[in-house]
């Protein structure tokens, strides 16, 4: 029986791409007196380019784009203070979200997140989204001192929630750091499809995150 949820925030929960677009669109307002020069749907078009859907760290990539379009006037540190400061007014959640983390919550199934990234950055999107509200536990790599996918991260979820692992499932974008990386311990991986990896096949999909509530139902029958 499934007693309990686990999941990623950004690309799976948080929908990254969109909030990003936002943030940056409202970045640029905010120093466009430094930006006279530059258009601005280049200057944002080149932030999401260099930021490979979140893979490359933002010093590097303001330190790119300040190089790039030879800003002198700014620097890397203060676009980068601008950016954690403010990202966490951007948050958007994909489609479902309040409503499945309601359902889950009325149906007694414990919910976690494991998350990697820094871990004030990290709880400032969960509180702007007001995930905080429904969890029984979170986690951040940065405060952990492991990232996805070692396991031993998946093993301090079970263990906080009370859980074995064949009780829980786990929601994810990312085939290995989410879905393979949660399998590796026995936990249900359940791949949040993403086009970014259109490549990757999984006997757990979901588009719409409402869909998690039908594999509840499809393991619990066949633990009966």
């Amino acid at each position: 029986m499934i007693r309990a949820v686990l999941f990623d925030l950004d690309g799976t929960l948080l929908d990254r791409r969109q909030s990003l677009e936002q943030f940056i669109y409202d970045q640029y307002n905010r120093f466009a007196s430094y930006l006279i020069n530059i258009e601005k749907s280049e200057y944002c078009s080149r932030f999401l380019a260099l930021d490979n859907n979140g893979y490359t760290w933002k010093d590097k990539v303001y330190a790119t784009l300040l190089s790039e379009y030879n800003i002198t006037t700014l620097t890397s540190e203060q676009l980068l203070h601008d950016y954690i400061t403010n990202f966490q007014n951007h948050c958007i959640p994909f489609k479902n979200m309040h409503e499945l983390l309601q359902r889950l919550t009325q149906q007694n199934i414990k919910i976690g997140i494991i998350t990697n990234g820094f871990t004030d950055f990290q709880m400032n999107n969960l509180r702007a989204l007001n995930i905080h509200t429904y969890t029984n536990t979170i986690l951040v790599s940065e405060a952990e001192g492991i990232k996805k996918p070692h396991p031993e991260i998946f093993e301090r979820a079970l263990k906080k929630l009370d859980v074995k692992a064949e009780e829980c499932l786990y929601v994810g974008d990312h085939p290995e750091n989410d879905v393979l990386g949660s399998e590796q311990v026995g936990i249900l991986g359940v791949w949040k499809r993403d086009s970014f990896r259109g490549d990757f096949e999984h006997s757990r999909v979901v588009g719409d995150l409402l869909e998690v509530l039908s594999f509840l139902e499809v393991e619990t029958k066949t633990k009966k």
